[in-house]
């Protein structure tokens, strides 16, 4: 029978091909405006890390000042301090653990002609491949000793690997990076998520590392992060050795505990850190940690803040405008339709098989507009991307999944943009229109 319905709506739709393009043209319109800026919100706060969402957390220590409360939805600082990352490192509970930041400097290979350029790199202790499931192409990754000790040793990005050395295997050669050798032990495979969540500290949406290092190499180079360092009392710096063992934060830190049991055994140990740091005169604050799994960090951050809900609310309220319209023309549509209705209704068929019929019928119109509104969401976006507005280029496109979303959107809102005119037309009383005929 939804064959046959169907058949009757095509036929339907091509005796009025003017209004039929317009009620399809105010769903497609509708369709086209909502889903650009939910395609962009769904971008932006889509999980990189969704396949560990259940093992993987962010550490935060509440390190803070017992006057003054850090201004984030946690009310703890997002970075650990150098010296905590270095005792949570210690601990064997996590079966992965990972204490990074940003850095970086120039790079280049020692009598080349390639011109040196600034790489953006990551300190960062040897399980953050494995534990963000991060690929390679060539070699692996530094031994344990080398995040605790000066060891010169470098990971390349795929990018960066095809500057240096044309994408040729280059495990064992050398680079130059901030003026200091460094041997290559592996070449990363293209590894680009958007949103960045294991670093939102440094942009949520800014481009990955093109070098990795190992985090023993502090105290040798004497780094100092590219990214936000902060502090919450005047504190004599004189040296970096005293930088080290100040109370800035400046180190993000993740682990992953594969078992509830993990997760209440670390919480146990954080605890137990905390207190023995209040005995040495630190953490003047009541007991607290964080342990956030990816989607719970990228709703503290705010990933998706509230301009960006507001415009989708505002899309979604001009579709209802398109939906009224729709709904007017259907009504046009369908009341002039009636002597048949009524015909119909006379020779046996209910009420709502007439109601079904033009149900249908609207289905049939919203999955045309959903089709059209797709193709009016793909030129959004891609004049987003013309603009050139930043990390807007990254997030603006449209995968399957919102594909189908758009035209399930489309059907739904055609349908109830379609109840009460097939209501009226099933409600048409036949003997009138048989005593016209």
């Amino acid at each position: 029978m939804i064959g046959y319905y169907i058949s009757l709506a095509v036929r339907s739709l091509r005796r009025t091909p003017i209004l039929s393009a317009l009620m399809v043209a105010a769903i497609a319109v509708g369709v086209g405006a909502a889903m650009t800026t939910l395609t962009l919100n769904y971008m932006m706060s889509r999980n990189a890390l969704a396949e560990k969402n259940d093992v993987l957390y962010a550490v935060q220590l509440d390190s803070w000042s017992s006057t003054d409360t850090v201004e984030n939805p946690s009310e703890m600082p997002w970075q650990v301090t150098y010296q905590d990352a270095v005792a949570l490192l210690r601990s064997d509970i996590p079966s992965k653990q990972v204490a990074m930041h940003r850095w970086g400097g120039p790079i280049t290979l020692e009598n080349s002609k390639i011109r040196p350029f600034i790489a953006d790199a990551r300190v960062t202790s040897r399980d953050f491949f494995s534990l963000f499931d991060v690929q390679f192409i060539y070699g692996g990754t530094w031994n344990s000793e080398a995040d605790k000790n000066h060891t010169q040793q470098i990971v390349l990005s795929e990018e960066t690997n095809n500057k240096l050395f044309g994408g040729e295997n280059s495990v064992g050669r050398s680079v130059n990076f901030n003026g200091t050798p460094f041997t290559v032990v592996g070449v990363t495979e293209h590894w680009q998520p958007s949103p960045k969540v294991h670093d939102l500290n440094n942009g949520h949406f800014n481009d990955s590392a093109e070098a990795f290092l190992p985090f023993g190499l502090h105290r040798q180079f004497e780094i100092y992060p590219w990214g936000n360092t902060n502090g919450w009392k005047s504190e004599e710096i004189n040296s970096y050795e005293d930088r080290l063992n100040s109370d800035m934060v400046w180190i993000q830190y993740w682990v992953q505990l594969d078992t509830a049991e993990d997760v209440e055994r670390y919480g146990d140990f954080l605890t137990g850190y905390i207190r023995e740091q209040k005995e040495q005169g630190r953490f003047p604050r009541p007991v607290k940690y964080g342990l956030s799994s990816p989607s719970e960090w990228l709703e503290l951050n705010e990933v998706v803040d509230g301009d960006d809900r507001m415009l989708s609310w505002l899309s979604l309220a001009f579709l209802l405008v398109c939906l009224v319209n729709a709904v007017a023309l259907l009504l046009a549509k369908f009341l002039r339709k009636a002597p048949e209705a009524g015909v119909r209704r006379a020779l046996g068929a209910s009420r709502k098989a007439v109601f079904s019929q033009h149900l249908v019928e609207s289905g049939c119109v919203g999955l045309a507009g959903g089709l059209v509104g797709i193709l009016l969401t793909l030129a959004g976006l891609g004049l987003i991307r013309q603009l050139q507005m930043g990390y807007m280029d990254r997030v603006a496109s449209m995968d399957w999944a919102m594909m189908l979303a758009a035209i399930g959107l489309a059907i739904l809102s055609s349908l109830l943009a379609g109840l009460y005119p097939a209501w009226r037309i099933s409600r048409t009383n036949p003997s009138i229109y048989l005593k016209t005929q």
